[in-house]
């Protein structure tokens, strides 16, 4: 075990595991048992991050690690032990946490990385030499990788390798837009106009591309039932943004390109897709099939909350009060990520409050020498806050998500 951890800060008394003695606990003989209560147990305590404690769980307990032990060997906890009366005379048990994904492993970075080089060679790196196949040779081409492409998913499926049959259902996904424009084409029934070739969906903002992106999220909610793979929402996340755009082309009824109004309508399908998130995370949570409990809304809150935001920074005011409120959304933003455990509110969020206090730093030392002082210390604020943050997360998560309405309570579990 490495105890230089440069992020550990010390206390200002030794806690029991600084000074536990190291024959004691740390010989290779020594083994223990403990279960998710345990764990967190030890995060409540303020031993271990909740991210962290997620991502060793999911690793130690995944199907086929030698770690897992089996339900009939299995030896109740010390925890369980002592929440079994109490849980007998109330209301059932929770569920299990909600799965947080697998873990970055080596494996699977090359199971991603291998996936997003087949992806991005059916999407982003399409080139003119397809079309030589004419429309309806893409169309075959593009319906055999993608039922080739679940087929393997399905096989691997029944092996257990989730992660791998993930990327093949998701690429089957992002199969669809590129069947569908070769279909139109073949049929003649792709609108005239200036991007006919596939290879433009990804580069320019047409409403031409309505029916491509309308198909794609039907079939990925077709799939989504079949398979239930949580990176197969990635896809519909990218659709949803590139819908947003193609919307506002398609409102405005003319060629060229308006700034303002696609930016506003980014923030509206930003919010839409944090409601959308919101929604599906409530579903998971609330599931108590295993393959029900996994975080399908990552995807759909990082796409919403970067739309949301990036429509939100973008607005030009000279308003000083606009100003101050897009600060205090952002503060919003950052104890609501804190909250409900989304950390992409909180960084996006603690990126505004930082560009906005630059702002009235800029301000208050406009053209003097010193404003890189007061940068400077302005960082180093926002470092220290960062590791205050840190030493006291799990306390402020729990008083945070104390705030939150009823209904979005489950969202600070798991």
């Amino acid at each position: 075990m490495n105890t230089d951890n440069p992020d550990t800060m010390p206390g200002e008394e030794p806690t029991r595991w600084e000074i536990t003695q190291t024959e004691d606990v740390f010989l290779p003989s020594v083994r223990v048992q403990i279960g998710w209560h345990d764990v967190e147990a030890a995060v409540e305590a303020g031993a271990i991050q909740p991210s962290e404690a997620h991502a060793l769980w999911a690793s130690w307990a995944t199907p086929g690690s030698p770690l897992r032990v089996s339900a009939a060997t299995a030896v109740p906890t010390a925890a369980e032990l002592a929440r079994e009366d109490e849980e007998a005379v109330a209301l059932p048990a929770q569920a299990a946490p909600l799965a947080t994904g697998p873990v970055f492993s080596f494996t699977n970075t090359l199971y991603y990385f291998g996936g997003m080089l087949a992806i991005g060679a059916m999407t982003l790196f399409m080139t003119l030499g397809w079309e030589l196949f004419g429309a309806w040779g893409v169309f075959a081409l593009a319906v055999g990788y993608l039922t080739g492409a679940l087929l393997v998913a399905g096989n691997l499926l029944q092996k257990g390798l989730r992660t791998p049959a993930g990327v093949l259902a998701t690429l089957a996904v992002c199969l669809v837009p590129l069947a569908v424009w070769a279909f139109q084409s073949g049929i003649g029934l792709w609108p005239e106009g200036a991007h006919d070739s596939y290879r433009d969906y990804h580069r320019f903002i047409d409403w031409r591309w309505l029916t491509l992106e309308f198909a794609t999220l039907a079939a990925a909610v077709v799939l989504l039932y079949r398979y239930k793979l949580p990176f197969m929402v990635m896809p519909v996340a990218v659709t949803i943004w590139y819908l947003s755009m193609d919307v506002a082309h398609m409102l405005m009824q003319k060629d060229g390109f308006d700034w303002e109004f696609t930016r506003d309508v980014s923030l509206v399908f930003g919010l839409a897709t944090c409601a959308i998130a919101v929604w599906v995370d409530l579903r998971s949570r609330s599931a108590t099939a295993p393959e029900d409990r996994q975080d399908f809304a990552f995807w759909l809150y990082l796409f919403g909350a970067i739309m949301f935001w990036a429509g939100l920074s973008l607005r030009d005011s000279d308003s000083e009060l606009n100003k101050f409120l897009y600060a205090v959304i952002n503060v919003v933003l950052v104890f609501l990520g804190a909250a409900i455990g989304r950390r992409v509110f909180t960084v996006l969020g603690g990126i505004g409050v930082a560009s906005y206090l630059g702002y009235l730093a800029y301000r208050v030392f406009e053209d003097s020498l010193l404003f890189p002082f007061a940068l400077s210390l302005l960082g180093l604020g926002v470092v220290a806050l960062g590791i205050w943050w840190q030493r006291h997360e799990a306390a402020i998560h729990a008083r945070l998500a104390g705030w939150l309405p009823a209904a979005l309570r489950p969202l600070a579990s798991g």
